[in-house]
């Protein structure tokens, strides 16, 4: 059984040990904070260990106007989507370390030629200080004194300013260096088994008034700025409200009062700073991994089976552990007819009782006599288990620092972007002997990106599967994007 204050120890320990730069300005900003953690039984010992291979800090992404056709703009920046892709970078290099004979941790041969997948023992657990961003997810009871996680952003406070039209260069050091902070606990209460929901439906529906099942939920929640009452009438339970939008082409919120306020169960693209964006949810996302896995389609090609989260940790923060279920495993619960290698994988579901100290409400806590506006960090951070360059800071979709004249060179791009993660996998196809490369990279003429993502056949065939079953909505990446090298 997993120990999620462990795994959030853990995580929380090794942001500690990053340096400042791209940290939020204390008594300024938030942030928010995600990881991913490897884990590996001992068959004979029945021993575990576990270890952070991928960290990621951030809250912001680009709008639609601002993504790039050359794939090297990052797009999402929320700490998920952090956390996720410095995975990719992790993986990336133990792939290139099996295909080369160095031998790997993670992956060992598998039957089919070219073909690898994990040891035995060896799984993966996703951590996040808060309930996923933006999405289905995050829309659970609030609870008195609580406040909003992610306030949408809206022009007056932004200036009419879109992230692309911000100054990119930021700051390299952040005031605090060497502050002690300790790891904020809870007393210990029972999480329970995740609470089993009805068959699943593909029709949406509106928010129930006692959804929350959570450790850190009321039965009965209260916002005392909307629920309370003068005339002696019962106060009307809220929600925490999100600034993601419906995708369009579906229901959209009713924006009734208390919990009928939004739809549940819908995708949603996140609210950017002036301009729409076209970046589903966090809560969508971690659902499309747990069909689909983690991996993505390049590493797939050289994958016996997709990678899944076994667990997903939350940290302290406003909980349902019914809307996390309705959000990352009813939704896609039914699917079927998947290829071989993909499967429906629910994860388990616990939260900590360890707070992130730099998320929004603790940063408010410590400055409620600072006058000045607490808004989020505009960096984002990632730190992944590699040898070479393992720290990336970005803001706005480019490297921290970047000046407008190093705009479309080396120097600007994120090793997270699309096309720093291309390049990484083609150093793998390139390492790999003729003799030993999967079948599906043998006799193509590949060149783009796109080509490469179309030859993953059986991941095409699961993602269109989902598609069709599950996530009809879900917006198809422009192939112009995508025609990079």
């Amino acid at each position: 059984m997993v120990d999620p204050d462990e795994v959030a120890r853990l995580c929380l320990s090794r942001y500690q040990q990053l340096p400042r730069r791209g940290k939020p300005e204390d008594g300024r900003e938030w942030t928010l904070l995600a990881a991913v953690v490897r884990s590996c039984r001992d068959a004979s010992s029945g021993s575990v260990q576990m270890e952070v291979v991928s960290l990621g800090t951030g809250t912001k992404c680009i709008g639609q106007a601002d993504m790039s056709p050359n794939g090297d703009v990052l797009n999402d920046s929320h700490a998920e989507v952090i956390a996720r892709r410095g995975c990719i970078r992790y993986l990336i290099q133990e792939l290139r370390r099996a295909v080369t004979g160095q031998g790997s941790s993670v992956f060992c041969p598998a039957d089919q030629r070219g073909q690898w997948k994990l040891r035995p023992g060896v799984s993966f657990i996703f951590f996040t200080c808060h309930t996923p961003s933006g999405g289905d997810a995050s829309i659970i009871p609030m609870s008195d004194g609580q406040c909003q996680p992610c306030p949408p952003v809206t022009p007056a406070e932004d200036g009419g300013q879109t992230d692309g039209a911000r100054e990119l260069k930021r700051k390299a050091e952040e005031p605090g260096e060497g502050q002690p902070w300790k790891l904020l606990r809870v007393e210990e209460e029972d999480k329970g088994d995740a609470k089993q929901c009805g068959p699943p439906t593909l029709k949406n529906h509106v928010m129930k008034a006692a959804v929350g099942t959570g450790p850190h939920t009321a039965a009965q929640p209260e916002n005392p700025s909307s629920s309370s009452r003068t005339d002696g009438a019962p106060p009307v339970p809220d929600i925490h409200r999100t600034g993601a939008k419906c995708v369009p082409g579906g229901p959209a919120d009713p924006l009734a009062p208390g919990v009928g306020f939004h739809s549940t169960g819908v995708l949603r693209v996140k609210p950017g700073r002036g301009e729409p964006t076209l970046s589903l949810s966090c809560s969508d996302k971690l659902a499309r991994w747990g069909v689909l896995g983690f991996q993505g389609a390049l590493l797939s090609l050289y994958l016996e089976e997709a990678l899944y989260f076994s667990t997903v940790v939350v940290g302290k923060c406003p909980y349902s552990e019914e809307a996390m279920h309705r959000a990352l495993v009813e939704r896609c619960s039914h699917v079927c007819s998947l290829p071989a290698g993909f499967s429906v994988h629910p994860p388990t579901l616990l939260q900590s009782s360890l707070e992130f100290p730099f998320n929004q409400t603790q940063v408010k806590l410590r400055h409620q006599a600072t006058p000045r506006r607490l808004s989020p960090c505009g960096a984002a951070i990632s730190w992944c288990n590699v040898k070479e360059q393992p720290l990336d800071v970005t803001a706005n979709g480019y490297k921290h620092g970047c000046t407008k004249k190093r705009l479309g060179t080396p120097k600007s791009r994120s090793l997270l972007c699309k096309l720093e993660l291309f390049h990484s996998f083609l150093s793998v196809v390139s390492s790999t002997d003729p003799s030993a490369l999967p079948d599906t990279l043998r006799g193509s003429e590949l060149h783009t990106y796109w080509d490469y993502k179309q030859t993953a056949q059986s991941y095409q065939q699961a993602w269109r599967q989902l598609h069709s079953q599950a996530f009809p909505l879900w917006p198809r990446s422009d192939r112009k994007l995508l025609l990079f090298h």
